[in-house]
């Protein structure tokens, strides 16, 4: 209510803007693993090294500070492997990945321990890492968090009417919604030798996520984009061979009159435990919105627990909600068809506020207009205020 003046005169009132609107978290940020057995000295030969510590993680933001981090293309299988994943990461429109490397896969927790404490990292690959144990133990990172997703790679060998390749399978994990597989290897031109090379395609995949993100958005398929750097296939695949790989989520990478191409979006397994998530992008965008909201409503726990904080809730989603439906990113004609936002007394009981809790429901049709996909929100909050 503005002041009552009893002068003529310019008088000067500090007056509050409001809630801070929510702001998108990045969603293509990645974060990559090596696996690097280096060398002990030998006569006359001696010991390999990289200049960073195992087990330290790095922030790179272009290929020139991987290579003062990690070292450049090299002898070593492992080095090798990881600088060409950052490598490619890069050239597909990728700009920002934490890196770190470990001994032996055996170690892979301890990498992923110190992932878990990087909000940033969207995106999780460890190319070259193929064994069962191994790939579960990135997929469940993902699935815990709830924040990332993983890219995982095949075995280089494995023809593509294999039951390897399979959910499931004595060399694949089960079914998930929060990864993907892509399959064949892609060749490239490897500085150390001087000739082509097949290596796992998924930090140049990781590229193309973050290219597609920064383009059209993380509601977008990666699908359909084409791999720089690729110039051939470990495996040709036809469209007849590629129909049953593809109804079990494995995505893959073809040459199309001359052009490698992603030409697969789907999420390990297709959908088969959870269909709302059947593709990579819808899982991606779930992801994103969700973390979103929970990250910019944490000034709800200065507030006191009641009708004006709840309304307050719904305006400050809702706005954000509403921007991303105009950028096409939900589905329907309207706002009412393409979200919803649930925050009042029937969802916040005397109960919930007592435990210091507020909760906010949120649907939002990332599928089909008016289906929505359902989860909630729950802030804690001084109920002393």
């Amino acid at each position: 209510m503005p002041s009552t003046y009893l002068a003529p005169g310019v008088y000067v009132e500090e007056v509050s803007s409001g809630l801070a609107p929510i702001v998108g978290v990045g969603t293509s940020t990645a974060g990559f693993i090596g696996i690097i057995n280096l060398a002990a000295a030998s006569d006359g030969v001696e010991a390999e090294t990289i200049p960073t510590n195992h087990g330290e993680v790095k922030l790179c933001t272009n290929f020139t500070e991987f290579k003062k981090y990690f070292g450049d293309f090299a002898a070593n299988s492992g080095q090798n492997t990881l600088a060409h994943a950052v490598y490619g990461f890069f050239r597909n429109g990728g700009t920002r990945c934490f890196v770190t490397w470990v001994t032996e896969e055996a170690k892979l927790d301890d990498a992923l321990d110190k992932f878990e404490a990087i909000d940033e990292i969207a995106i999780v690959a460890a190319p070259g890492v193929t064994s069962k144990t191994a790939l579960a133990k990135i997929d469940i990172h993902c699935r815990s968090l709830g924040d990332r997703f993983a890219i995982l790679d095949t075995e280089e060998d494995i023809p593509p009417d294999s039951e390897q390749l399979k959910p499931g399978s004595q060399k694949l994990i089960g079914n998930s919604d929060f990864a993907a597989v892509y399959y064949p290897w892609i060749q490239v031109y490897d500085p150390v030798s001087k000739e082509l090379k097949f290596i796992p395609p998924s930090g140049h995949v990781a590229g193309v996520y973050a290219r597609v993100d920064d383009k059209r958005g993380v509601h977008k398929a990666p699908a359909n984009e084409p791999i720089l750097g690729a110039v051939g296939l470990k495996q040709d695949i036809s469209k007849a061979k590629q129909e049953p790989l593809n109804s079990d989520g494995i995505n893959c990478i073809r040459n199309l009159n001359g052009n490698i191409r992603i030409w697969g979006a789907r999420t390990l397994g297709a959908g088969k435990d959870n269909p709302d998530f059947k593709y990579i992008n819808i899982r991606r965008q779930f992801n994103y919105l969700r973390e979103s909201i929970d990250e910019g409503t944490q000034w709800v726990v200065f507030e006191p627990n009641n009708t004006e904080l709840w309304a307050k809730i719904r305006r400050n989603i809702t706005a954000f909600l509403t921007n991303e439906w105009r950028k096409g990113a939900l589905f329907g004609t309207t706002p009412q068809e393409a979200f919803f936002v649930k925050c009042d007394a029937e969802n916040n009981p005397i109960e919930t506020r007592k435990l210091g809790q507020v909760v906010t429901e949120i649907g939002v049709a990332v599928i089909e207009p008016a289906e929505f996909v359902i989860f909630r929100i729950s802030q804690l909050v001084d109920e002393k205020k």
